[in-house]
């Protein structure tokens, strides 16, 4: 990796070509997660998301110990000691999350260690989770007295369920690689010292593909997600757009020639 183009050092950004690695940078707390880290990560988020260049993120925590153990709760006496505090505070919170979830490139969470809390919850805002077998997941806030909000909890249904969801964060327990994946948490486990190479491997793969069709599909899976009316005209024309795009025609000329494609996303 390189290129450091982040300003803020709690949050760096690192490119490799195409490919964009956002790192939670407070190693000394394990990448526990204060104020300045979720309005850091929303700003780099909507950067990346706009830039065309881009075709895979990966977001993970500094260091091999963990993608962070939850919130920094030593903010709590001054930044959410009551509800007004929590509701702002939960503006920054969301609008980090929205910008993971609503990024128009494929984002992987690439998970090392422990990732409980509020760590977790910036996964489950990824398209992809990818972890090692020592790795370990919760959500132990009622043992804080904290309810996990809508956003949230929309994204953890989305993934596991209603009853399982429940499970989670009734119990509060923190639980093994092999539990998540048992669970739907994670996409793929693998041994602690290949989760790197798995990672941009599988991000090198989806850079491989044709950009523009990745966005579509992302976009496509979210609207089937979000439900409500059957699609409008417009948005079914849309499925066809691809064959007018000049990665169509490389695309399938590549594959008659045998060749491998290298996509302009245009």
């Amino acid at each position: 990796m390189n290129g450091v183009t982040a300003g803020d050092d709690v949050v760096l950004v690192e490119r490799d070509g195409d490919i964009a690695t956002v790192i939670l940078n407070r190693p000394e707390k394990l990448n526990a997660l204060n104020k300045a880290m979720w309005t850091r990560v929303a700003t780099v988020m909507h950067e990346l998301g706009g830039d065309k260049s881009v075709r895979c993120v990966v977001l993970r925590g500094a260091g091999d110990k963990a993608m962070g153990p939850g919130a920094d709760i030593s903010e709590f006496e001054t930044e959410r000691s009551n509800s007004q505090q929590a509701a702002a505070y939960g503006v920054l919170m969301h609008s980090a999350m929205h910008a993971i979830r609503n990024c128009q490139h494929p984002v992987i969470a690439m998970i090392k260690g422990l990732c409980v809390g509020g760590a977790l919850e910036i996964a489950l805002m990824c398209d992809m989770r990818i972890c090692g077998e020592g790795s370990r997941f919760g959500v132990p806030i009622n043992r804080l007295g904290l309810v996990m909000t809508h956003p949230e909890v929309e994204a953890l249904v989305g993934l596991v369920g209603r009853s399982v969801a429940l499970e989670i964060l009734y119990e509060a327990r923190v639980f093994d690689a092999a539990e998540a994946k048992d669970k739907g948490l994670v996409n793929r486990v693998v041994p602690d010292d290949q989760v790197e190479d798995e990672a941009y491997a599988t991000a090198g793969r989806i850079a491989e593909g044709a950009p523009l069709v990745n966005r579509w599909h992302k976009k496509f899976v979210d609207r089937v997600l979000a439900g409500g009316p059957p699609p409008t005209e417009a948005e079914q024309a849309e499925g066809f757009a691809c064959f007018d795009t000049e990665d169509f025609n490389t695309g399938f000329r590549a594959f008659l020639a045998k060749e491998k494609p290298e996509f302009k996303g245009r």
